[in-house]
């Protein structure tokens, strides 16, 4: 039996190369967190100016929603490694991880728009009104009644987008970023050993992801009130 599952998973193997998966780990998590990070604060931007008057942002933001949302993130990872250093020679300079978080927070960012957007809109006009009624303006109203509703109430769906944008991290290998896919294709390049390769590169992802799951029910049972806390 043991024979098998070494032939199988050679989990040995696998040990030779724990400190290139540990580097290739924390790359990922970097990428991930900045990216969710900058992606969340200017998806919250647009979504405000969506509930604007501003009628040619609100054009121009829908736009680019629509242009993210119907090409491949492939696609957008290479325009932006080839294109950004030309459109902005400055960044022909960047290392590769930069153009990578780039080019995530250029995708990330109109799903995150979309989400905070729902999450506004499902904020009861009642307490709007309620607030100016007492004579908040609309900065204060938007900072202390709309959003921290709309944060709260979409919490889930932002871990979903979460999720999407950890595994999405793996497309920057292409770039020649050395993250926690990179890792396995290493070890596969040099030890031609695919089980071991891609098994532990699933196991990965899956193991961030529970994590990140624990942690967000967590949150949400802290931020969300009495109401979620019971549904969970």
């Amino acid at each position: 039996m043991s024979s098998f599952i070494l032939d199988y998973f050679n989990y040995r193997i696998v040990a030779q190369y724990l400190d290139r998966f540990a580097e290739g780990l924390g790359n990922t998590l970097i990428a991930t967190g900045v990216s969710f990070a900058l992606s969340f604060v200017l998806g919250t931007i647009m979504a405000v100016i969506m509930f604007t008057q501003w009628k040619v942002l609100r054009n121009l933001i829908q736009a680019y929603v629509t242009f993210i949302r119907s090409t491949p993130l492939l696609v957008q990872i290479y325009l932006v490694y080839f294109g950004l250093p030309v459109l902005l020679p400055f960044t022909a300079k960047w290392p590769e991880m930069w153009l990578g978080i780039a080019a995530l927070v250029i995708n990330c960012t109109p799903y995150m728009s979309e989400i905070i957007r729902t999450g506004i809109g499902s904020v009861p006009r009642g307490q709007v009104e309620a607030a100016k009624a007492v004579g908040m303006s609309y900065g204060q109203r938007l900072i202390h009644i709309v959003l921290p509703q709309a944060f709260a109430n979409v919490i889930p769906p932002v871990l979903g987008q979460t999720a999407v944008l950890i595994k999405d991290t793996s497309l920057l290998s292409l770039i020649t970023v050395f993250e926690f896919t990179s890792a396995g294709l290493l070890l596969n390049s040099e030890r031609v050993r695919p089980n071991e390769s891609f098994l532990t590169i699933a196991a990965g992802y899956l193991a961030i992801y529970c994590v990140m799951l624990f942690l967000s029910h967590h949150v949400k049972k802290k931020l969300a009130g009495p109401a979620w806390a019971a549904k969970g």
